[in-house]
């Protein structure tokens, strides 16, 4: 019971994901006595987003390969939510052989691991090291209900450890909202100022071009100030995620983070994109974060979907709503824009092109396409 109290105390200390993740798989190695365990958490596309290991070095690791798809003994947990115990992993009719670095294994032990009806993880053991009875598994049915309670409590501690992970993504991506707006406010200022000290110059240049020279230096040292200022922009803004991640893993992550913010639901398909130059994915990942902002701040939308698809040697975006819509020509005339003009000068700057469709009550579809490297 020590033991047990120590490894729940042990995974709901850990705010990180990732952290939580490797002390759970840790913790049930130790407590059950297995040689290996793991911990896999399934993506929407076959796969596992996130798969944690124990009781292999680094090396073992590396050498295995890309990680496990959803098959077999591990998609039967997923799917089916129930617990696994085998004497002999490698004789079940759903085994389908693991790569040749895979170290070998025999008796098994898994269940799912589940929040509410959601299935969130797969949790497994394998080799208990303890003697097990002739042609019988070494896992017991009091070590199956044991990890059903880790299972229960590392349920709690991946929930709250997403949760805290989204309040901080949300709270990077106001901070980031808010920076935007004060570089922006700040480089008006200079440009206004920029604008006025250029006017008096040119009327000062006739009947003392002395003083019109002194309000010409001035003129260059605002445009030099404004410029330092929209670099710092570029580089206090530029998503860290896209260097690292690339545009379409960026993009779903904001757009999951947006879905759990929002009532409106929030939708991100993609199909057949390659990497495309910094400036073209910057420029879309730009675009579909100001047509995002439109649609879930303005337009009462309950559904927005975006798709980033390939389209010729190049890749189009599209962010459709259902929500109130508006009339392009009435929103031009007024002088307000809802972006418009940014979202075109940054498909313009990446070489694309940007095309709205919209009117009232009948939502909204902002297209930006981009050509191939």
């Amino acid at each position: 019971m020590a033991a047990v109290s120590a490894a729940l105390l042990a995974m709901s200390r850990h705010l990180e994901v990732r952290d939580v993740l490797k002390t759970i798989v840790a913790s049930a190695r130790e407590l059950l006595d297995a040689e290996y365990a793991a911990l896999g958490v399934p993506d929407d596309h076959g796969g596992f987003a996130q798969f944690v290991v124990d009781g292999m070095s680094d090396e073992q690791w590396k050498a295995i390969g890309p990680l496990p798809r959803q098959h077999g003994i591990l998609a039967a947990m997923l799917h089916e939510a129930k617990a696994e115990r085998l004497a002999d992993v490698r004789k079940d009719p759903r085994f389908e052989g693991w790569p040749a670095a895979h170290p070998d294994m025999s008796d098994f032990l898994g269940l799912p691991i589940k929040d509410g009806d959601e299935t969130i993880g797969a949790l497994f053991l394998a080799n208990k090291r303890c003697p097990k009875p002739e042609g019988g598994c070494g896992f017991t049915q009091e070590d199956e209900e044991l990890l059903g309670i880790l299972a229960q409590h590392a349920a709690i501690a991946l929930t709250n450890a997403r949760l805290y992970e989204r309040s901080r993504e949300l709270t990077i991506a106001e901070e980031r909202s808010r920076l935007a707006h004060e570089l922006h406010d700040a480089v008006s200022q200079k440009l206004f100022s920029l604008r006025l000290t250029a006017q008096a110059a040119a009327k000062l240049v006739d009947r003392d071009p002395d003083r019109a020279k002194d309000e010409l230096q001035h003129v260059v040292e605002l445009a030099a100030e404004a410029a330092d200022e929209l670099r710092a922009a570029v580089v206090e803004l530029r998503p860290a995620a896209l260097d690292e991640d690339g545009l379409v893993a960026t993009l779903r992550t904001q757009i999951q983070v947006l879905d759990r913010a929002h009532t409106a639901a929030v939708t991100f398909e993609t199909g057949g994109i390659r990497a495309l130059p910094a400036a073209q994915e910057e420029a879309l990942l730009r675009v579909a974060q100001e047509a995002l902002h439109n649609a879930l701040r303005h337009s009462g939308a309950e559904r927005v979907g975006v798709t980033l698809d390939k389209r010729g040697t190049g890749a189009v975006l599209c962010v459709t709503d259902d929500g109130s819509g508006f009339d392009p020509m009435a929103i031009r005339r007024a002088g307000r824009h809802l972006g418009l003009v940014s979202m075109r000068d940054r498909a313009s700057g990446a070489g694309g092109r940007l095309t709205v469709e919209s009117e009232p009550g009948k939502g909204t579809t902002i297209e930006m396409e981009v050509p191939g490297g």
